[in-house]
């Protein structure tokens, strides 16, 4: 059975002869009855003020754990965002790298295209001075198989003496059609 601070403020003794000074035991009952209250209370206060700190408690630990799932999915995110951008970047790097060969193939085709042009035209220009020089070579060729085969001519109205034209004075130089440039 508990005892409350009233249990012994009305506890009463038995009286022997020769006991204890009633007076003195009732002031000393009344002392710890006040001093078992004023504990009492104490423990009260206590207990109402571990309560406060077992809820505040509570309320921290519930804040703590919303951080850390706040963190973590955070966390979570900044990691699917990071392969997400690397996913990116080396899409990018490849779609670059893809241009970069089909434009480097474009270049070299081209290259070679015009190295074949540029030969074509080299040997196409080959052909024309060999066909023109060859022209040239049967033109002054005829030229001079001309002058050797064809006759003297004589002017209508001039007498040749002795290869001479009465008329002209005698020219001492025969200019060909080719040495005329």
């Amino acid at each position: 059975m508990r005892i409350t601070p009233i249990d012994i403020a009305h506890k009463s003794f038995g009286k022997r002869m020769m006991g204890l000074d009633a007076d003195e035991v009732m002031d000393f009952l009344q002392q710890v009855a006040s001093q078992m209250e004023a504990l009492i209370q104490e423990r009260n206060s206590l207990k109402e003020a571990l309560r406060e700190k077992d809820l505040s408690l509570m309320e921290y630990k519930e804040r703590d754990q919303v951080l850390k799932e706040t963190i973590q999915t955070a966390t979570q995110m900044a990691e699917r965002l990071r392969q997400d951008a690397d996913r990116e970047a080396k899409l990018i790097v490849a779609d670059a790298q893809q241009k970069a060969e089909i434009i480097t193939r474009d270049s070299r085709d081209s290259l070679k295209k015009m190295y074949q042009e540029v030969t074509e035209l080299k040997r196409a220009r080959m052909q024309f001075e060999a066909n023109l020089k060859a022209l040239a070579q049967a033109h002054l060729s005829l030229l001079e198989q001309g002058e050797k085969y064809m006759p003297q001519m004589q002017l209508p109205g001039h007498n040749l003496v002795n290869g001479q034209s009465a008329a002209t004075p005698q020219r001492t130089s025969n200019i060909s059609p080719l040495s005329a440039e």
